[in-house]
């Protein structure tokens, strides 16, 4: 099986997809005791970091509460998928906290990510829930106002300060502003995120807010943002035009596996396995790696990683050239 397949093997794409149901079942219990788990390291480790530690103390600490809240995120992000306790009333009230807290509220996130999976790689209509894309042919006709908001949207600063751009901006302010009444829980969480920022400063001080609060969520964030980045804009990655596009097409040729240590797949719970997800995303994140060991045409997938050659290499895909059929960089 060729990693660029053609439209005639859209039935075996369809028949992977079958293979891969029989690992979209959760166990509640083991659900259960992730989430705790994973809450409780949150609560240690912020509790931990609002002592009055030395700095050389503090600031690792809690950079490694910032790679937690991603792992707290992604057990949020799956359970609006369906796939961790989806069902269950008591979860909706432990987990999608998490949801306000990084300022990617239910209401906005399930709708414009659910657009994300069933439109990913497309040509046009994929920019909804992820990053803009263009051919080179489409740069070429681009007005400058468009092509600025391009730069700006997939420049590598704007996924870095990610915290303002990405989430407090895009996903909070300019969603509730385009749909108060639809995006209202896009306000709570504004009002949530500075709210306790007033709280920590004015009753805890600048160095708790700092250390406990803004700090993590700008790793969070930072980190968090890349990943979506590298999941479609890697080395490797095929956008098709809508006439040719399929479901199982976007996820086998246009859905990143990235190889990270078993720390990061931790501290990212699996979302490396990114083609697993596209996929088929019912598959409870514990089980992504399992279904990649079943299935061996997942193991073909475009692989990218967190090494700094490799994200300097997603990084300088900018444009789609379809006559090469890769990702390119801005023209010179």
């Amino acid at each position: 099986m060729e990693h660029h397949l053609t439209r005639s093997a859209d039935p075996l794409r369809r028949q992977l997809l079958d293979a891969t149901r029989r690992f979209a079942v959760e166990s509640p219990a083991l659900s259960w005791a992730y989430v705790g788990s994973t809450v409780c390291i949150l609560l240690a480790g912020t509790a931990l970091v609002a002592q009055p530690l030395p700095w050389i103390i503090r600031l690792p600490l809690s950079v490694w509460n910032g790679l937690v809240v991603i792992r707290a995120f992604i057990l949020y992000h799956d359970h609006l998928h369906g796939s961790l306790l989806g069902h269950s009333r008591a979860a909706r009230y432990v987990i999608r906290w998490i949801g306000f807290v990084v300022m990617a509220p239910p209401n906005v996130w399930r709708e414009t990510h659910n657009y994300h999976h069933a439109h990913t790689a497309k040509l046009v209509g994929s920019h909804i829930g992820s990053f803009p894309m263009m051919s080179i042919q489409q740069w070429e006709t681009a007005t400058p106002a468009e092509r600025r908001r391009y730069r700006f949207a997939r420049h590598p600063l704007t996924i870095a300060f990610g915290y303002f751009t990405l989430f407090m901006f895009e996903m909070s302010l300019a969603s509730f502003l385009r749909g108060p009444r639809k995006n209202w829980d896009s306000l709570v969480a504004l009002l949530l995120n500075w709210g306790l920022t007033t709280i920590l400063v004015v009753w805890f001080g600048p160095a708790v807010w700092f250390y406990c609060h803004f700090l993590p969520l700008v790793v969070a964030c930072m980190l968090g943002g890349y990943l979506f980045y590298a999941q479609h804009n890697y080395p490797d990655a095929r956008i098709q035009p809508r006439e040719m596009w399929s479901y199982e097409r976007a996820a086998l040729e246009s859905s990143s596996y990235m190889e990270l240590s078993p720390l990061m797949n931790w501290v990212t719970a699996n979302i490396g396995y990114h083609n697993v997800h596209h996929l088929n995303p019912n598959i409870p994140f514990y089980r992504l790696p399992e279904a990649m060991r079943s299935v061996p045409e997942l193991r073909r997938a475009g692989k990218t990683s967190l090494r700094p050659r490799d994200v300097a290499a997603c990084f300088r895909l900018k444009l789609w050239d379809p006559q090469r059929g890769e990702m390119v960089g801005f023209p010179s």
